[in-house]
């Protein structure tokens, strides 16, 4: 069993464990922990199930947050006088999330997830993800879409991609140009999808908001980071897939799959290598 904290795996691990059979990794993110090799000659399991619907969760309590723009009434009310409430009900500035579209980059156990999650608002989900089956759109309630399109049309992004050479700085300067005026950014996946200098620079400019549970090239953010103190930018610090039931349950998950592995039966979360290149 390895976890967040084991030292990396290389090839030189089998000549001195020749009869190891299972590595089962108390985590999500396998690739950059394993030598490459060692996914031919060991079966290699994760624990992202439970993990994947903790991240969903902060996705949907982000979603929420925004469209019912609870950061800008609670620091409204911070103020000396309320006298500006009088008719909030009316013309306040807070949206239902129920029936509205919603584009998100990158649909796998995170995505699903966060859609399954959601069902009961009726949402219309806009997706990129060239890798996830188009029979996918048969069970969900997602369209999919190429990249730009996307970006164009997206009020309300939500990022659950794996990070790959294909996804790093997938949402650069130039992307982040396409998207409309207002529109929120919601990063649950991995900070080195967004260029964070060209984000801070949108978000200071009030033309987007974001809220980010992963930043990149640091985590978390410095406390002079100009992102920390935007009224346009909620920032917590990479908590996403965290917590004690989370963990019980990595520690479940687990044990199930060892046990069935040593029982000679299906082991449900192995990572093979042909999966590696989808994977952050």
């Amino acid at each position: 069993m390895t976890t967040w904290d084991s030292p990396h795996l290389g090839d030189d691990l089998l000549p001195h464990a020749p009869n190891l059979r299972i590595i089962a990794h108390c985590g999500g993110e396998v690739q950059s922990r394993f030598a490459t090799r060692l996914f031919d000659k060991l079966t290699i399991t994760n624990s992202a199930g439970p993990m994947a619907r903790a991240t969903a969760e902060l996705g949907a309590a982000f979603l929420l947050y925004c469209a019912r723009d609870v950061d800008r009434y609670r620091d409204r009310l911070r103020k000396p006088s309320n006298r500006e409430y009088s008719n909030v009900h009316l013309n306040g500035t807070a949206e239902s999330i129920a029936n509205r579209e919603v584009a998100m980059i990158g649909f796998g156990r995170v995505g699903r997830a966060l859609v399954d999650l959601l069902r009961g608002f009726d949402l219309r989900w806009i997706v990129y993800d060239p890798f996830a089956p188009r029979a996918l759109g048969q069970h969900y309630p997602v369209f999919f879409s190429e990249l730009k399109p996307l970006l164009r049309r997206a009020q309300v992004l939500v990022l659950t991609a794996a990070l790959t050479e294909r996804t790093r700085g997938l949402l650069d300067r130039k992307a982040l140009s396409l998207l409309p005026d207002g529109a929120v950014i919601i990063n649950i996946a991995r900070g080195a999808l967004v260029d964070l200098a060209a984000l801070t620079t949108e978000v200071q400019r009030k033309r987007l908001r974001c809220a980010v549970d992963v930043t990149d090239p640091v985590e978390p953010l410095p406390v002079t980071h100009p992102l920390r103190k935007l009224p346009g930018a909620i920032v917590t610090p990479h908590i996403a897939g965290g917590g004690r039931q989370v963990r019980q349950e990595i520690a479940a998950t687990v044990m199930d799959d060892l046990e069935n592995f040593f029982r000679g039966k299906p082991v449900k979360n192995r990572v093979t290598k042909a999966m590696l290149e989808r994977m952050t």
